[in-house]
């Protein structure tokens, strides 16, 4: 059949105003398939050839060596152009190798379904760009991705996988021999040995790429905004811009309004993010109107320096409280020596000996000194030692304490002896040879620089003024009782070795082996305190005077008064009394180091004193809530040195059981004062 040119042009040219317009169709198309990541395109032909080899590649023992399967990947790149790529699949990763996980009529049912999903997909986006929007295609798009994901081959491989290796993890859990559990076990032990309770991170059980690393951002916008608005509005005051200062004082109100106590974005009203606006407006115009480098800068140093004042005055008031409420007698404490005094005169125990004097000179027994005016403090120490000690009838206290309170201390012990242990009381005041003439310290405390530096709110140190070294105006430094550590062969003559103990301490072990500790020499057994840098002596001593920088070296390891090992025999020998004197005359107009008594201790036992292991000793229950309760439990004597002693409203409230159960409460004075204080 012949066909005339002219025919075969016009048939050229339908042809080609067909191709145009077929492109034209798939360009109006192209917008709705873009989100398709993955399309597949299968001829007849092509699917049942695809459905073979699959079917063979699901029964293949050794797919690896085998040819693999082919894949045909339709995608659209970022250009907006559709391109395909072929891939087989012995390049895939292990997890999306094939294994018996579907039969070939399963299979060759997924790819029909996949086919059909497609078809489905393409003709309804061609309905919807031919005819309008009728409906929305996300659903048909959402409702067809997730038919897909339902038989996805890979994510059925993946699960398959995840089922094998949690058999085969049951097998060797069920088939583990007894020696490997018992290293198992063994190695997870000694990981918790070393562990070290250390606070790094936050804990959260999600990972930290998902943490917000800024989840106050807009409470510090809304601070920082209120700082700038208080500058602008002092500026807009001073040049009488009366609507812009008012202007800036209500958001200013209104933030606060906002923040409140608020910790976090968490804890802002909803509202927060709104008015963080609005207050960035009337910044911004502010900015424009009133924007004077200079100025802004002498109104923040202004801001900042008001600021640090405010922050100081405070810290001042805070010392001082905490100092007064410290060395304020509470009532029950003062209702229990008045009533003990009143029952010693009254019942006449003042003619009362002591049975068992001839303990006080024996050095074949344990030996304790306790310096206190404080009746119910005396009582824990002497109580929590013989109730922890192994053979408690060889254990001989020694109490010193003041005229005031002698008579109530003698009573307690009179009507509560600590049987079988053996108990002295002494009156400081009895102390003959303790006079001005040979204690340095008694002659300064008599002085009237002292009283002027104690009583007189005008000096330096009062509160007013300013003084940062508030806490050397307890009055703790004006008793003797608390120098009398520095006499110890003057007060026990006859004995060769003692222990000494603070009042403000609670034994919790037996303390003999101290007895048997091999001094090497040293006249002070302590437990050093170097591991915390502000322990060191350079915290105590003035190292700018050059007495000081001679003699001693800044970083040396300081100790602990509270429990102390006292060689007596030593300590005469080298003298060291006469030491302490040396320094303290130096010192007279305290330049040397403050008042107190383990500055001129660490002086006087420089290179004399040998350390004892940490655990016979645990400070800090008195000023520190973060003490190791591990190591609390394990020590031997644990010290409430600080303002915040357990006697007081002010204790640290977790520590308080460690004291308390040693006081009996069922003691009739203690009832008397306590329970109706």
């Amino acid at each position: 059949m012949a066909i005339s040119s002219r025919s075969f042009s016009t048939g050229r040219c339908t042809l080609f105003l067909f191709s145009v317009q077929a492109m034209m169709l798939v360009s109006s198309v192209h917008s709705d398939l873009s989100d398709i990541l993955f399309l597949r395109r299968f001829s007849k032909s092509k699917t049942e050839k695809d459905v073979e080899e699959y079917a063979q590649a699901q029964n293949c023992s050794n797919c690896e060596s085998e040819q693999g399967v082919d894949i045909t990947v339709m995608y659209t790149d970022p250009s907006g152009k559709i391109k395909t790529f072929e891939v087989n699949s012995r390049e895939l990763s292990s997890s999306w190798i094939w294994q018996n996980s579907l039969s070939t009529n399963h299979a060759q049912k997924v790819v029909r379904q996949h086919e059909a999903s497609n078809e489905q997909l393409v003709n309804r986006t061609q309905e919807n760009v031919l005819n309008g929007p009728q409906g929305s295609t996300k659903s048909s798009r959402d409702q067809n991705q997730e038919e897909m994901n339902e038989f996805d081959p890979a994510k059925l491989k993946r699960q398959y996988l995840r089922q094998k290796r949690k058999e085969k993890r049951t097998a060797e859990l069920i088939h583990m021999s007894r020696d490997t559990e018992l290293r198992m076990r063994n190695a997870a032990i000694e990981r918790t040995k070393h562990f070290v309770n250390k606070v790094k991170d936050r804990y959260s059980i999600w990972r930290i790429e998902y943490r917000n690393p800024q989840s106050d951002s807009t409470l510090k916008l809304m601070k920082d905004q209120i700082i700038m608005a208080k500058i602008y509005a002092s500026i807009a005051r001073s040049k009488k811009d009366f609507n812009l200062y008012d202007s800036l004082m209500r958001h200013i109100k209104e933030s606060r309004g906002i923040i409140t106590d608020a910790n976090s974005d968490n804890e802002l009203h909803t509202s927060a993010l709104e008015q963080a606006k609005a207050m960035g407006r009337a910044l911004s115009m502010a900015k424009d109107v009133l924007l004077d480098y200079n100025e802004l800068a002498r109104k923040l140093r202004a801001m900042l320096q008001s600021t640090e004042e405010n922050i100081n005055s405070v810290k001042k008031q805070n010392t001082f409280l905490v100092q007064h409420a410290a060395k304020t007698i509470p009532k029950p404490l003062h209702c229990l020596p008045l009533q003990l005094t009143t029952d010693y005169f009254l019942h006449n125990h003042a003619r009362n000996e002591m049975l068992d004097k001839y303990k006080l000179e024996d050095n074949s027994l344990y030996h304790y000194a306790i310096f206190s005016d404080n009746v119910l403090a005396t009582a824990v120490v002497v109580n929590s030692t013989v109730i922890n000690a192994k053979e408690p009838e060889k254990h001989v206290f020694h109490v010193v304490t003041d005229k005031l309170n002698f008579a109530a201390m003698r009573m307690w012990f009179i009507i509560h002896p600590p049987r079988p242990s053996a108990i002295h009381v002494q009156n400081i005041d009895e102390f003959k040879w303790l006079n001005s003439s040979y204690c340095s310290v008694l002659r300064q405390l008599e002085s009237a620089r002292i009283k002027e530096y104690y009583f007189k709110a005008s000096h330096p140190s009062s509160l007013s003024v300013g003084n940062e070294n508030l806490k050397y105006r307890n009055p703790k430094y004006l008793s003797m009782l608390n120098h009398l550590r520095f006499y110890m062969p003057e007060v026990y003559p006859k004995l060769d070795k003692l222990l000494f103990l603070d009042d403000d301490i609670v034994v919790q072990k037996d303390l003999t082996k101290l007895w048997t500790v091999d001094m090497k020499g040293m006249v002070n057994g302590a437990v050093e305190t170097c591991k915390e840098s502000f322990h060191r002596f350079d915290t105590y001593l003035n190292f700018s005077n050059p007495k000081i920088a001679e003699n001693f070296d800044p970083r040396a390891c300081g100790w602990a008064f509270g429990m102390n090992v006292f060689d007596l025999k030593e300590w005469k020998k080298q003298s060291i009394t006469g030491l302490y004197h040396y320094w303290q005359d130096l010192n007279e107009d305290r330049k040397l180091w403050k008042l107190g008594t383990l500055p001129p201790g660490l002086i006087t036992f420089y290179n004399l004193t040998y350390p004892l292991d940490r655990s016979w000793h645990v400070l800090g229950l008195g000023y520190d809530p973060a003490v190791d309760l591990a190591q609390i439990k394990n020590a031997a004597v644990i010290h409430y040195n600080g303002n915040y002693k357990p006697w007081l409203d002010l204790a640290i409230t977790k520590y308080n059981s460690y004291w308390s159960k040693y006081v009996n409460f069922d003691n009739p004075y203690i009832q008397s004062c306590y329970m109706n204080k």
